[in-house]
């Protein structure tokens, strides 16, 4: 099937209803709640007084663009927004990431919006540990992380393969030859061997235990959803032997993972993913899987 790019706003700008259900004067005088801990061995986060989810797809740091939208364009409040992956962490010093973070903070206070970031192929896994990159409005959260928010669990597992990673790797050493990077693990850098998504039993059965999970957030896709064609990475399959192995474990690693769920009884709703730069939407079984384009904002 060959999927067309979207439009990037398409979400927002074909529902009127979602800008206009909930106004933002009176937001301040709002309390909310928020808490991020390990509860039975999950990391989970749980929010109080947030009205609506969304979905972002790829940001690829232009975090300025995606807040603007978020409180100003569209002038959304009471929401929580998850970035599905390929954030932009990692390509700058540490402190222009919690700089971002201060300069926001007003008018995500105002607004009562808040963001989670999970991690893509295109983000140091370093800052997703939960504690790094731990705002009081954002937070870059770990793999495995349940998400409580207005009736809703939301499992959040980051990681899939950069197909350009041969010449990312080319050019790494000749920063390092230049000293232009160190060893340390938050330095900056433009690739993270472990960016890879990981299958982990434990952490789906601790969760099965505890959560019944009905959403799921991740940076790619089982093998059985779009982008099913390789068409575009011809280049980078030549330059890189391993490349379309790799890329299929990673699918069929999402297979494990959905397979897990199933398996264990989540009555699993939605499913929300990005990395292919693309825009879908189709229902497998009895879970709509909805692959986000760079930029795009869907409601769940």
């Amino acid at each position: 099937m060959e999927i067309k790019e979207s439009s990037l706003l398409l979400s927002l700008e074909e529902s009127d209803i979602l800008l206009t259900d909930d106004f933002c004067y009176d937001v301040g005088s709002q309390d909310f709640y928020v808490s991020m801990e390990v509860k039975n061995e999950v990391m989970l986060v749980e929010y109080e007084n947030i009205k609506r989810v969304m979905v972002c797809g790829d940001i690829h740091g232009d975090f300025d663009f995606v807040f603007n939208r978020l409180c100003l364009k569209y002038n959304i409040c009471n929401t929580l927004l998850i970035v599905a992956g390929d954030c932009g962490f990692g390509f700058e010093p540490k402190s222009y990431y919690d700089e971002m973070a201060e300069r926001y903070k007003d008018i995500m206070s105002s607004h009562n919006n808040h963001v989670l970031f999970v991690r893509g192929n295109h983000d140091n896994p370093a800052y997703f540990d939960g504690v790094t990159f731990n705002h009081e409005f954002m937070k870059a959260i770990p793999d495995y992380t349940v998400v409580k928010v207005s009736n809703r669990n939301i499992l959040c597992i980051g990681g899939a393969i950069s197909v350009d990673r041969w010449i990312r790797q080319q050019r790494m050493n000749t920063m390092r030859g230049l000293g232009l990077n160190t060893d340390d693990v938050l330095s900056v850098n433009i690739y993270w061997s472990n960016e890879v998504v990981v299958f982990n039993e434990k952490s789906l059965e601790l969760i099965s235990k505890n959560f019944k999970i009905d959403t799921v957030v991740t940076h790619t896709a089982p093998s059985f959803c779009e982008l099913k064609s390789k068409k575009g990475i011809d280049f980078f399959v030549k330059i890189d032997d391993d490349l379309s192995n790799d890329i299929i474990e990673e699918r069929l690693t999402m297979d494990r993972i959905y397979h897990k769920l199933i398996e264990d009884g989540h009555p699993l709703k939605r499913w929300y993913y990005g990395h292919f730069h693309q825009s879908h939407k189709e229902k497998i079984f009895k879970t709509t899987f909805k692959m986000l384009d760079v930029m795009e904002l869907d409601l769940i």
